[in-house]
């Protein structure tokens, strides 16, 4: 049974409306504590690979905020459905090369990629399966895949809209990402970061007020403490994983 909070399918020409609103919005002046902890994450990884010549393509790239930080890496690919934001991306960032379109129908060359990143594209895809598979086949073998995504029992926690006309809703579980990505990719870190509710004890242990009174007492180790707890306890807004692809004779059935 679909849940309340769920939308599968909307028309390709809602979904560019809402995705192009979306960015102007809210991601063209301002970037949230979720993205940025997600983009921190994802550059300690890059950073950990000790390469500064990747190809990176990113999906789902929005207003290109992160696309211009992912340069000091390599070669930066970004790719969105708002394709009035990615003009006047591709406008501040001319080193990026921006591709507006639907990522499942847009033709990317097979295997021309190193590291591929994703933040909060998967839960708003039809076919979710397809779209890992999509994502394993323009890597090469070996290649690295960075992807966020919102984590449902955490949402499901707070109190958020129903989905508006063009916006797919569909969240996952660690089990439930973990499942999706296990047939092309080998999962090397899974976490959760970033909690926040907007309800219950966990608001108020998150709130800025309660953090702020913390550093003022001295105490910021225990907001610290209390933050890290949440986050072993999955309890991070975001799933964030790194996965790598597999090699062609050692992918499972």
């Amino acid at each position: 049974m679909l849940k309340s909070d769920q939308r599968l399918d909307a028309p390709m020409h809602e979904q560019v409306a809402f995705w192009n609103a979306w960015n102007a919005a809210c991601r063209e002046h301002e970037i949230d504590r979720v993205s940025i902890d997600q983009g921190d994450q994802v550059a300690r990884w890059l950073q950990q690979l000790g390469r500064k010549n990747l190809d990176i393509l990113e999906v789902g790239c929005g207003a290109g905020w992160l696309c211009s930080r992912l340069r000091e890496f390599g070669a930066v690919t970004g790719t969105d459905l708002s394709n009035e934001v990615l003009e006047r991306a591709s406008a501040r960032s001319p080193d990026v090369t921006y591709v507006a379109g639907d990522f499942m129908v847009l033709d990317f060359h097979k295997e021309a990629y190193d590291v591929i990143v994703s933040l909060e594209v998967l839960s708003h895809v039809t076919d979710q399966s397809a779209f890992i598979t999509k994502l394993a086949s323009l890597l090469r073998p070996g290649g690295y895949l960075m992807l966020a995504t919102q984590n449902r029992p955490q949402l499901e926690r707070n109190d958020i809209p129903r989905p508006a006309p063009g916006q797919i809703r569909q969240w996952v579980d660690r089990h439930e990402l973990t499942s999706l990505l296990k047939r092309e990719f080998d999962v090397e870190e899974l976490l959760s970061i970033t909690p926040q509710c907007n309800r219950g004890l966990l608001r108020v242990i998150n709130s800025r007020k309660v953090n702020d009174v913390l550093g003022k007492l001295g105490l910021a180790g225990a907001s610290r403490y209390l933050k890290s707890v949440q986050e072993r306890g999955w309890l991070g807004w975001t799933l964030i994983c790194l996965a790598r692809k597999r090699a062609e004779n050692t992918r499972l059935s």
